[in-house]
């Protein structure tokens, strides 16, 4: 059978790996300081790699890197190729067991406080595995999806895309909360409208629980008054204890990362009860560490460990 020797003339896995580093970073040094390299050793490997291919890669507008039409062509392919590689090594350590590799798990901001237990607990059943997890808001984890670099991805409200497999794992409920010394802390059975009514600080564009709630009040016909607009669970507890407003956040927000200051308030039609996914691309293979989780995560009944905890309402 004939063999093409293409890989043998364009270029080696590394140098498309530093390919792949500078078109992402469009910048020689910053690729340079992720790949732990020198300046001079990026360019070289470049240089080789332009060569080979008998076609300028890129060129310099000002301080930055614009790709030319076969730069561009090559980043698509590195980008196949890598994975390619990173596949055959999932299916690799498939064979050799449990031993030895890794789980990556990218989360939804407000996953960030039980994940850690949840990593904590299964680590300590296979303590040999490097785990690792990164997070960001929803529409960040959804970008994620399509780089196709974690195992798993962890949603409340996961997008619609057929190639994504769902797994319900956990319940989450999202509880109003207010100062404690609010005129509504020692009320009960508030209505929807009142509470919405008052001073509300939301989550950004992108929330995983800004979308949950803006889909629970347009079914009722109930619109928010909004203060403000944070970034950050931790920021709108504080910002409602020191009585800026209101606000909605996940019961595990609370209970692990602390509510002193906080009443959650008895309103109609709260919490809003959602459930957390486990989220994975049906195109993966599953690594032996990916399986081992993903039957651990079926079998969960609340998260390991939990401490404080949210009395019910």
């Amino acid at each position: 059978m004939s063999s093409s020797r293409a890989h043998a003339r364009i270029g080696t896995a590394r140098q498309l790996e530093i390919l792949l580093a500078v078109f992402e970073k469009r910048s020689i040094s910053a690729a340079a300081k992720t790949l732990h390299l020198t300046q001079p050793s990026v360019s070289m490997q470049l240089a080789k790699l332009s060569s080979a291919v008998g076609l300028p890669l890129y060129y310099a507008v000002g301080k930055q890197l614009q790709f030319t039409e076969a730069g561009l062509t090559l980043v698509d392919s590195a980008r196949e190729i890598l994975k390619n590689y990173e596949y055959l090594e999932l299916k690799l350590a498939k064979l050799r067991g449990l031993e030895s590799g890794k789980l990556q798990l990218a989360v939804v901001t407000t996953a960030k406080y039980f994940i850690p237990h949840l990593i904590g607990d299964f680590y300590k059943q296979h303590p040999q595995l490097d785990i690792r997890f990164r997070v960001g808001n929803r529409q960040q984890i959804i970008d994620y999806t399509s780089e196709d670099a974690d195992d798993f991805y962890v949603f409340s409200h996961p997008p619609k895309n057929p190639d994504l497999a769902l797994v319900e794992f956990l319940p989450n409920r999202l509880l109003a909360i207010a100062p404690e010394k609010h005129p509504l802390a020692d009320r009960k059975n508030i209505s929807l409208k009142e509470f919405a009514s008052c001073p509300f600080l939301r989550r950004e564009e992108g929330s995983g629980t800004r979308h949950a709630i803006e889909r629970f009040l347009a079914k009722r016909g109930v619109d928010l008054n909004v203060r403000m607009t944070i970034e950050s669970n931790e920021a709108i507890k504080h910002a409602v204890m020191s009585g800026l407003g209101v606000s909605i956040l996940s019961e595990h927000t609370l209970a692990f990362g602390g509510h002193s200051g906080l009443s959650i308030l008895d309103v109609e039609a709260l919490p809003i009860t959602t459930h957390w996914y486990l989220a994975r691309r049906q195109s993966r293979p599953l690594s032996p560490a990916a399986m081992e989780f993903l039957e651990y995560a079926r079998n969960l009944e609340t998260v390991p460990e939990e401490t404080g905890g949210i009395q019910d309402i």
